[in-house]
């Protein structure tokens, strides 16, 4: 038995908030954690819906019934499945999905991407994998993948400014996660400034917009 790859085109579904206009200043994307889709995820954005910011949720390219065989639908981004495949897959989308907003708004946006939980592992890999003209990067609840390379991660992330975001009562957290997190980091060079909030594994508005408005 051999394995063999076939490239195929599929079609990718985006959610986004805010009008393109020479006026925009700041675009974000943002991507949901596992199980979750992008329209409800892009729900707890809305705060920074100001008229100068576009926010754009991809979603995952693989979804699944939550329970059983039908009812509540949620995406994941990759499973240990042909992983490696899925990690190229998803810088192209992201890739593209970047690309495309960017003709449609000013030169100097400034670029803000954002991952909770298992969309935090997702844009880590996408940014190590090339050259993506980001500014700033936020990881929420997310851990820092260990499988990064080293060599070409710590040229994509290099000067770039990083946010750690958690809640105190998150349930996939624990002190020793966040200690083997800061570990990682410092291994590829990343001193981020860390954020919590009261809450678990969930987006706080006003901690978004502090962090928005201080990283």
């Amino acid at each position: 038995m051999t394995e063999q790859h076939l490239i195929t085109q599929r079609t990718a579904r985006y959610y986004s908030l805010g009008s393109h206009s020479e006026q925009v200043t700041d675009l974000f994307i943002v991507c949901h954690g596992y199980g979750q889709l992008a329209r409800y995820f892009l729900r707890h954005f809305a705060p920074l819906d100001n008229g100068h910011t576009v926010i754009v949720a991809p979603e995952a390219l693989s979804r699944f019934y939550l329970d059983g065989f039908s009812g509540r639908v949620g995406g994941t981004w990759m499973t240990k499945e042909d992983r490696l495949t899925e990690i190229e897959d998803q810088a192209a989308y992201l890739n593209l999905l970047l690309k495309t907003q960017l003709q449609q708004l000013p030169e100097n946006v400034r670029i803000t991407i954002v991952g909770f939980s298992q969309g935090g592992a997702t844009v880590s890999r996408w940014l190590a994998s090339g050259a993506v003209p980001v500014h700033r990067l936020i990881l929420w609840a997310a851990a820092f993948p260990e499988d990064i390379d080293f060599t070409s991660g710590k040229a994509a992330f290099a000067n770039l400014p990083v946010a750690q975001v958690y809640g105190l009562q998150d349930e996939f957290i624990s002190p020793e996660s966040l200690q083997k997190q800061a570990r990682l980091m410092q291994d590829i060079g990343i001193t981020p400034q860390v954020y919590s909030f009261d809450g678990g594994h969930s987006i706080d508005a006003t901690t978004l917009l502090k962090v928005h408005q201080a990283l």
